[in-house]
């Protein structure tokens, strides 16, 4: 077997691997607890959820993005962004400052026993999954500028 036809198996059986989003919970910057299944099961909604921490210059460059174009975006297309920040307990009291700081327009929830990233098996951020109807739709890993079009085309076909 050719290193194509490997990467091929290894690429089908990554995002094959989980086609739901996991039931767990997470709290917000209130400390709240939300529900992933629950508050986020709007019918035909999709759902943006975008992998990031306050220490990685490329997810911050993507949620910045993202947040200049999401009120366009929305005349189109029925979505919702969700940040879902990865810092530790170390790096969590910078997430509120940061998040402030920027003005992003997102609600933000806090993985920081990372639960939810192991849940989905990812090692490297940023990292974007989109749900639509509880099921896991479209996943984008890593971000270079212009990759928020890509996006955009997509979500306009689910």
């Amino acid at each position: 077997m050719n290193k194509f036809c490997l990467l091929l198996l290894f690429v089908g059986w990554t995002v094959s691997a989980q086609k739901q989003i996991p039931d767990l919970s997470l709290n917000n910057l209130e400390g709240k607890s939300i529900s992933l299944k629950n508050n986020f099961a709007e019918k035909d909604k999709l759902y943006v959820f975008s992998f990031w921490a306050t220490w990685c210059t490329p997810c911050i460059s993507e949620l910045d993005e993202l947040n200049e174009v999401q009120e366009d975006w929305k005349k189109s297309v029925n979505f919702e962004v969700i940040a879902i920040s990865t810092d530790d307990t170390r790096t969590q009291k910078r997430v509120k400052p940061l998040i402030n700081g920027k003005g992003w327009d997102y609600q933000v929830l806090l993985d920081t026993n990372q639960d939810f990233k192991r849940a989905m098996s990812i090692v490297n951020i940023p990292y974007t999954i989109v749900v639509k109807n509880g099921e896991i739709v479209h996943i984008q890993n890593g971000y270079v500028p212009g990759n928020e079009k890509e996006l955009l085309e997509k979500l306009k076909t689910l």
